[in-house]
């Protein structure tokens, strides 16, 4: 039992750290892609590559757009720092501080993409696009209060389940774009089902896989990290060890062609 163990948590690990990678790389995008622009002044930029972008005449939806990417590097680099053992042990004021730091932002950014979704018209995407980021944005707010609920009163097993899960459901929008690359990678770059508008088959399954599909994974890590058989928790330790090929390859490719391309 003590090698499986081992090996689950080495598995998960590694698929941590490459998360943490790709997370950095978008963090760092968030920075200079949008912030260099705002810097210049350069707001088309904006327009041209959100799906709500910056509109003319709407102050009030251009101001909660502002905040939403401002808050969306806060939350993309606060989040990682959460799961470092290290810190929680050693640290326990700034795990406690930059979790409520966290919590907080992901219930406001949360917020604000709902209030977008509903005030503004979308480019792209179309009415399921809408449903799907909407019912992203209520679990972030559902995961998020029980995740602070359950640290309050100090049930700790049950906090760090529901910290995962809105880790999960707040890293949506990463993985939204982290599954195209690893549609690209797998259908060796031709991502059948896809188009430029976000009407395709394989973009309408994105729109709710992006989040569900890494939820259904991490239920299934907290139900073999509690079970007593070996043999399972090898399953699982072989099975998230091929997620991190999959994870390193999709975020290499979403880097190169979504992100470092377009600085």
């Amino acid at each position: 039992m003590k090698t499986a163990n081992l090996r689950l948590e080495q598995s998960i690990r590694t698929l941590f750290y490459i998360g943490l990678m790709g997370q950095l790389f978008f963090a760092i995008y968030i920075f200079l892609f949008y912030g260099g622009s705002a810097i210049k002044g350069d707001w088309n930029t904006w327009t041209e590559a959100m799906i709500h972008g910056i509109i003319e005449g709407d102050p009030i939806g251009n101001i909660v757009l502002v905040v939403h990417i401002l808050l969306a590097f806060i939350i993309t680099v606060c989040g990682p720092i959460q799961f470092f053992k290290w810190i929680r042990i050693n640290r326990p004021t700034l795990h406690k501080w930059n979790g409520r730091i966290y919590i907080m932002t992901a219930l406001v950014i949360s917020t604000f993409a709902i209030y977008m979704i509903m005030a503004r018209d979308a480019k792209i995407g179309g009415e399921l696009g809408r449903i799907a980021t909407t019912t992203n944005g209520l679990l972030i707010i559902v995961f998020a209060i029980l995740t602070w609920r359950t640290g309050v009163k100090k049930q700790f097993a049950q906090h760090r389940k529901w910290a995962i899960r809105t880790f999960i459901v707040v890293s949506g929008v990463w993985f939204f774009r982290i599954g195209f690359g690893v549609w690209i990678l797998i259908t060796g770059f031709t991502a059948p089902g896809t188009s430029a508008d976000l009407s395709g088959p394989f973009d309408r399954l994105l729109y709710f896989g992006s989040y569900l599909v890494p939820l259904a994974i991490a239920e299934f890590y907290l139900y073999v990290k509690d079970s007593k058989h070996s043999k399972l928790k090898f399953i699982g330790a072989g099975f998230f060890f091929m997620l991190c090929v999959i994870l390193l390859g999709g975020t290499a490719i979403t880097a190169k062609f979504f992100w470092l391309d377009s600085l």
